[in-house]
């Protein structure tokens, strides 16, 4: 039997900068508190916007603080998310107009509500946003079919779903697969990065879809894999932009890494805490 563990946690207080790694955590049915608690709204096209729009957020870093979270310039500077100036600093830091929000209650559909695409041509801007070249396969989007409309399912500024865990194998088959790119795990932003000793998976995450985890004192249900999108390609910090992430990923994962999971039971979870797979 694979012995399975919890080999870092990680949360993002604003949605696509750079997060924070932390040694325990409560989960809860939401996630992690404190988790994509901040979103940038593009005041130039509408809509909250991430990386997949606008990729200089990925070059800022957000950490935690008992007022909210504090946000780092690459070039040193820094600024608490509830400034006055914030909108005014962000929109400098990042070449264009945008505001900073917190989260707003689900039923403030209009503030979820997807702002206007770059194209008319739906196709060309599903590409566009997976990084997905003529000829490879845009990603099934039937589990998502919501997203469609909202950047996030209101009420949250999640991708998707709560919690999105990756295995050190998943990213170690890669990096052998295609040892000219970094796959980094900063690229792929997971909460929950798990070590699966001794697995012969090349992928093991994807075997658990549907089934259900636990993970020290809480209980997640599998819900479906990850679709990557072009900002697993972006440069930022020490890592360079590198379109072949994205070709490789097609190649040898259908374009997938890691898999999204909602939250049955909260609880405490720490790193080196073990992983079961409920059979």
């Amino acid at each position: 039997m694979t012995a399975r563990s919890v080999k870092a946690l990680f949360r993002y207080p604003i949605k696509s900068m750079i997060g924070e790694q932390l040694d325990q955590t409560e989960i809860t049915e939401s996630g992690i508190p404190g988790d994509r608690a901040w979103a940038v709204r593009d005041e130039k096209r509408g809509g909250i916007r991430g990386g997949k729009k606008i990729p200089q957020l990925m070059t800022l870093a957000a950490t935690s603080t008992e007022a909210g979270a504090m946000i780092a310039a690459p070039d040193g500077e820094t600024m608490p998310a509830n400034a006055l100036e914030i909108h005014e600093w962000l929109s400098v830091k990042l070449d264009h107009p945008v505001s900073l929000w917190p989260l707003l209650p689900a039923d403030q559909l209009d503030h979820y509500r997807r702002g206007a695409p770059d194209t008319e041509d739906f196709e060309e801007e599903l590409r566009t946003v997976f990084g997905r070249l003529p000829g490879e396969p845009i990603p099934d989007l039937t589990a998502f079919a919501e997203l469609l409309e909202f950047e996030s399912p209101p009420g949250t500024y999640f991708d998707a779903f709560p919690l999105m865990l990756l295995t050190q194998q998943s990213l170690d088959t890669m990096n052998q697969l295609a040892p000219e790119s970094q796959f980094d795990v900063r690229r792929f932003r997971p909460n929950v990065l798990i070590d699966c000793q001794d697995s012969a998976d090349a992928f093991p995450e994807q075997a658990w879809i549907g089934k259900t985890l636990t993970i020290g004192g809480v209980t997640l249900n599998i819900e479906s894999t990850c679709p990557r999108c072009a900002m697993t390609t972006h440069g930022f910090s020490d890592l360079p932009r590198d379109t072949q992430i994205m070709r490789q990923m097609v190649a040898h994962s259908d374009g997938n890494l890691g898999v999204y999971a909602t939250i049955v039971q909260s609880g405490i979870v720490a790193a080196g805490d073990g992983v079961h797979v409920q059979r």
